[in-house]
């Protein structure tokens, strides 16, 4: 598990990168620095979407505060089979076959002998797009 993450300060992160929020991998689609108070630390504000289920989560830290930010695999995959929204698949590297879930937006594009592109973020498999 800890192979699989790396920290960075809550200050520098970016619209666009991914950050763990709650457990959960997410990308970052708002965040909002405040300035300093006269005594005070640069607060960030950071509004994010989770990349397993799509909740949206919002959360407040100190600027100079760490958080951590997963380090994703990517991978392809050839589709043996598919039983409702679940594709069985085969790395094409390893040869190891297991189930992934089909993601809403790529039903339609999941076919037996296809091949797909799926991420490997903090232990859990995400198809993301069909080659």
């Amino acid at each position: 598990m800890e192979g699989d993450k790396k920290v960075v300060t809550a200050g520098s992160l970016k619209v666009g990168s991914y950050v763990i929020l709650d457990g959960k991998a997410c990308v970052v689609k708002s965040l909002q620095v405040s300035k300093t108070g006269k005594h005070g630390h640069a607060k960030c504000r950071i509004e994010a979407i989770c990349l397993t289920d799509g909740q949206k989560i919002i959360q407040v830290f100190p600027g100079t505060d760490k958080v951590d930010v997963p380090i994703i695999e990517k991978k392809t995959a050839q589709i043996l089979s598919v039983v409702g929204d679940v594709a069985n698949v085969m790395d094409l590297e390893s040869y190891e076959t297991f189930d992934l879930k089909i993601p809403q937006e790529l039903k339609d594009k999941i076919v037996e002998g296809g091949q797909v592109i799926y991420w490997i973020v903090i232990g859990e498999r995400i198809m993301k797009q069909s080659k």
